[in-house]
């Protein structure tokens, strides 16, 4: 018998069918693999030219007029088609060149394109140009481990999401000994070119690098990536430059597909409230975009947060002729009391459930916790840099970690000009959850960054949220609203008279749609007495079965199901926009190395306009580049971009609030934004951010 199934089975797995299903190529990736997205126009010339231009200024960091001076002059390049230039350009632009590319940081939809565009490009100038691959990010380039892409595995991954074609990683060169290193892996590789793709970090790395190989004459180009979507140029005068870094759109489809699920479920099941957790450890880009997407009940954005001003503290210290400082600014405890108001509404018209959007760095913006991570930042850096070893090993449990704090605030007691940590802070500290404060305290990235994406922020506003509306229960304050048709019928049954009952039951029984129990009945108990004072029944008399119906099933329960949405969205297979925008920003870079640039970032000018308007131009990086601190000291880095709340985007999204947030009887407005398609009719030409910003 188990030959005979084993020959069976044998035979199964040798079917045409089995074969064909179970084949790791399927329709849908031979299409991906076969579009060839469009190009701007100018990219439908032979060849390219750089035109500097005048028209953007930028303000120029002194730090970086001083670390790089190499390449801070450069200005904003754009480029444009030519058919039949000089002979001495053509030589230039067509001579053999090789090429590396190194992705660095986290993976982001379609950066598998802007390698198939430099590749097309290098190939269409001349055949023998060389592009090679840097292995696992940056360390390819300090340890010289390589690969040399050719046209079979460009053509395998065309279209295609993740970086694994040569995977990613986030070293930074950025000492004399990794940079002489990389220097040595250019040298044997015989490199014109490196090609930085990555977000801030790494397009300030990209920076530092063109400044030390310019004598080598090894050019340096880096190309925007984030689905954070915090790689925005404006130049000094507010003119948009770079309006997205890739891969952001796919991100916001693929969380807002999911998002848009929950709606669904949350509608149909009637007792969940989802609260989704989306990537944004700077910026609420996303969760913005998401908001757009789905208009889920509830959108915090970061940036708004900031701005809160509390009128009502404002006008209480004015009477007091004081000036409350803590009315300036978002607290923990009071956004918490905005979610509980926007669960209770939407409970009262019989709907307690919805779905809240939350940003990672959502408590960035709030100032007690941001003023806690700034100064632990600052604890840490020092500790380590002044003893030479590890905080984190050094005091591996909560309690030692505390410890050392209390040292602190002792000796902040005793020496009146030690301040980082005082007593106010400790007992502050010490009020936090214990969950929490390991979060705090936790291990910081490589950059010296706090890590807003393993700090479980759903649960700390959660846990509060959970704790207020337990205080809004037993004030009778949190109820579910009871649909008037469904009371009289439960009560018809009974033969009882709802009009008799339904003033002595509910607070507005006369005025509204769906009926709220009254405040002072938050019990079985309570209701009881209520009927009994109201001469509805003898005090040796049983509630009647319908009234204690209606009354249970006033009584709101909060259950939540918690979601994070992240690395799903990096993997995720770009969409139309994205494929499109990766392949000519890779022809872009391709354009700048041909035409001797260095320092540059290669951007796609007018996104929010459609892709007629697109324009491929250069940017200067080092112009972009500021002040700011990190690991406990300043640093030259590249500005991250947040949500700009006077944005039409934003201020739009605001407007609808009240609607998406549906506290009325009657129907949700959840919208629904289909799959992530490759293509098809409907398929979105860019982000709904960038739509509606171009309206402004």
């Amino acid at each position: 018998m188990p030959g005979k199934m084993s020959a069976t089975l044998a035979d199964l797995l040798k079917h045409p069918e089995v074969q064909k299903v179970t084949d790791n190529i399927n329709p849908e990736l031979i299409q991906r693999r076969k579009y060839i997205p469009p190009i701007s126009d100018v990219f439908s010339a032979l060849y390219t030219v750089l035109e500097e231009t005048d028209k953007y200024k930028f303000t120029i960091d002194r730090e970086a007029e001083k670390q790089l001076p190499g390449i801070i002059k450069n200005k904003v390049q754009t480029i444009a088609g030519v058919e039949s230039p000089e002979v001495s350009f053509k030589e230039k632009y067509c001579k053999k060149r090789n090429i590396g590319i190194v992705f660095s940081g986290g993976p982001a939809p379609g950066g598998h394109n802007v390698i198939a565009g430099i590749y097309d490009a290098a190939k269409a100038a001349n055949p023998k140009n060389r592009i090679f691959g840097f292995l696992i990010g940056p360390d390819g380039i300090i340890e010289n481990e390589t690969i040399e892409i050719t046209g079979n595995l460009v053509d395998a991954y065309r279209n295609l999401g993740g970086f694994g074609m040569i995977r990613t990683g986030r070293t930074k060169i950025d000492t004399a000994e990794k940079v002489a290193l990389s220097r040595e892996t250019c040298k044997k590789l015989d490199l014109d070119a490196i090609v930085v793709v990555g977000g801030d970090d790494s397009n300030t790395n990209a920076a530092f690098l063109a400044q030390e190989m310019a004598d080598d004459g090894v050019q340096v180009i880096g190309v925007p990536k984030t689905i954070d979507g915090d790689i925005q140029v404006r130049d000094a005068d507010g003119n948009v430059l770079c309006a997205m870094s890739f891969g952001f759109h796919t991100a916001a489809r693929a969380f807002a597909g999911e998002i848009s699920n929950l709606c669904t479920d949350s509608s149909s099941d009637v007792k969940y409230w989802h609260i989704c957790k989306v990537m944004g450890r700077v910026a609420s880009h996303l969760a913005l975009e998401v908001a757009l997407q789905t208009h889920a009940n509830m959108t915090l954005i970061g940036e708004d947060l900031a701005d809160y001003v509390d009128m009502r503290r404002i006008e209480k210290a004015e009477k007091e002729r004081t000036v409350d400082y803590t009315a300036y600014g978002m607290t923990l405890r009071h956004l918490s009391r905005v979610v509980c108001d926007a669960i209770v509404r939407r409970a009262a018209v019989g709907k307690n459930y919805g779905v809240l959007v939350i940003p990672e760095g959502v408590l960035e913006f709030i100032n007690e916790i941001q003023v806690f991570i700034i100064k632990l930042n600052t604890i840490i850096a020092e500790y380590n840099t002044t003893r030479d070893t590890d905080f984190h090993l050094n005091f591996p449990t909560l309690e030692d970690k505390l410890e050392y704090l209390r040292r602190l605030a002792r000796r902040s007691r005793e020496e009146g000009s030690f301040s980082i940590w005082s007593s106010r802070d400790d007992d502050l500290f010490n009020d936090i959850p214990a969950f929490f404060q390991e979060g705090l305290l936790m291990e910081r990235d490589s950059h010296g960054n706090f890590q807003f994406s393993q700090v479980e922020t759903d649960k700390v506003l959660m846990g509060l949220v959970r704790d207020y509306l337990g205080i809004l229960r037993e004030r009778g304050a949190y109820k579910i609203g009871i649909e008037r048709a469904f009371y009289k019928k439960t009560l018809g049954k009974e033969n009882l008279d709802p009009d008799y009952f339904g003033p002595i039951l509910f607070r507005n029984y006369d005025e509204a749609a769906f009926l709220l129990v009254k405040p002072s009945v938050i019990s079985v108990k309570t209701l009881r007495q209520t009927l009994i004072k109201a001469g509805a029944i003898r005090k040796d008399e049983a509630i009647p079965a319908s009234v204690e119906k209606i009354y249970k099933k006033s009584v709101a329960k909060f259950k939540t199901q918690l979601h994070f949405y992240g690395y799903d969205g990096r993997g995720n297979d770009p969409t139309q926009f994205d494929c499109t925008y990766t392949y000519n920003l890779g022809l872009t870079v391709f354009s700048l190395i041909a035409n001797g640039a260095t320092g540059q970032m290669a951007a796609i000018k007018n996104l929010e306009s459609g892709f007629s308007k697109w324009e491929p131009v250069g940017i200067p990086i080092a112009a972009l580049m500021h002040l700011e601190e990190r690991k406990g000291k300043l640093a030259l880095v590249l500005e991250k971009s947040v949500v700009d709340v006077a944005s039409p985007a934003f201020r739009i999204a605001k407007a609808f609030r009240e609607k998406w947030l549906a506290a009325s009887p009657g129907e949700d407005n959840y919208r629904k934004p289909g799959p992530v398609r490759f293509a098809g009719e409907t398929e979105e030409s860019r982000p709904l951010t960038l739509v509606l910003n171009a309206l402004g």
